[in-house]
């Protein structure tokens, strides 16, 4: 009789996997880009990890987006676009208008009427699709537009950091606003009661920077709460080789990949990337030979081999501090006899036998 009245549609839980979020970070460097214009336009790039988007969406309808530019002084959300800000003239900035509601026409009405019309030409794209288009392509054009030649640093570096911690913030916002909606799902058997996670999130990094030893500190603490929050960490290297990545990659068993041929990113984003945690388990991840465990000191921020590390704060140096005083915690090293010469014992003269005559 339930299944004639309708009533298993309420004591049956629902079969649908839990909604995926996939936070992506694009290190933006204009440095690191100059190089690759040969090899990987950014434009080209952008262009394939659209179509890594969409199928990414058309897995789950309630699955999840959002894209953060690691720049080489700050860190910005690219997708979705940043509230409203009101310029000084009093008028809104066409870079970031908010999208248009559900009930609006595609064609937005404003100032920028002069533009090309994109929902003209694209009527028959997928609206969610065409949103994340329009909104990423403008506001990387914006934080184009605002760097200036004399703002770029001379190390090809970003704010990876930034951005890492930026990821986590949306993503517990997420987390939390999807937990707090009502639950329409429920089960008369108690011992079949299962939570499977609200969300499952995870972060992939499109790195084209080098070396971040300036940024150990932040980016363990970042590495170190996503292994606690069960979020993986996923690296596309399509250029320069990074130590931590590597160590975040490894810590929060993602996956790490350096792109041997960077023209072939969408094959490398599909293949690789796509599957998120629960389809992992029945696939084989491509895995790292080895991993680079290295440091970097806390006094010079240099990648070292070996090291002095204070027994309090466990704070790395590359060489004794001045002092023999903690730079961190002001604590008093004991170094013991480091810096002198070994006391030399010399080697005792074996007696040669003698041989007996006749």
């Amino acid at each position: 009789m339930n299944a004639v009245d309708g009533s298993d549609h309420y004591t049956k839980s629902s079969d649908e996997p839990p909604p995926s979020l996939l936070t992506i970070i694009l290190d933006t460097n204009p440095n690191a880009w100059a190089l690759l214009s040969d090899t990987l336009p950014l434009s080209r790039a952008i262009a394939n990890l659209l179509v890594f988007i969409n199928a990414h969406l058309a897995f789950n309808h309630a699955n999840k987006v959002a894209i953060i530019a690691s720049h080489t002084q700050r860190a910005d959300f690219l997708y979705p676009a940043p509230p409203t800000r009101r310029s000084t003239d009093g008028r809104h900035s066409s870079h970031h208008q908010v999208p248009p509601d559900a009930n609006d026409p595609d064609t937005q009405m404003g100032d920028h009427s002069s533009e090309p019309s994109v929902s003209a030409n694209d009527a028959n794209k997928y609206r969610p699709f065409r949103l994340i288009q329009e909104t990423l392509v403008a506001s990387l054009s914006n934080l184009i537009r605002t760097t200036s030649q004399s703002s770029l640093p001379t190390t090809p570096t970003t704010s990876i950091a930034g951005a890492l911690t930026l990821a986590l913030t949306h993503t517990n916002k997420q987390t939390m606003l999807l937990s707090s909606l009502p639950s329409s799902t429920s089960t008369t058997d108690p011992s079949s009661i299962s939570t499977p996670p609200a969300l499952l999130s995870r972060i992939l990094i499109l790195s084209v920077s080098g070396d971040l030893a300036h940024q150990y500190i932040p980016i363990m603490n970042t590495i170190f709460a996503c292994q606690r929050l069960g979020i993986p960490i996923d690296i596309a290297k399509i250029a320069g080789d990074t130590v931590f990545l590597q160590q975040a990659s490894d810590a929060t068993r993602g996956t790490y990949i350096k792109l041997e041929h960077p023209r072939g990113l969408l094959q490398y984003l599909m293949m690789a990337f796509l599957p998120d945690q629960t389809n992992r388990r029945n696939l084989v991840s491509p895995t790292q030979v080895g991993v680079d465990f290295r440091a970097a000191c806390f006094c010079h921020r240099n990648v070292v081999d070996v090291g002095f590390v204070c027994s309090i704060c466990l704070s790395i140096f590359c060489s004794p501090p001045e002092g023999a005083i903690c730079l961190t915690c002001g604590t008093a090293l004991r170094l013991g006899d480091y810096g002198g010469k070994p006391a030399v014992v010399r080697r005792k003269k074996k007696k040669r036998k003698q041989r007996a005559e006749g």
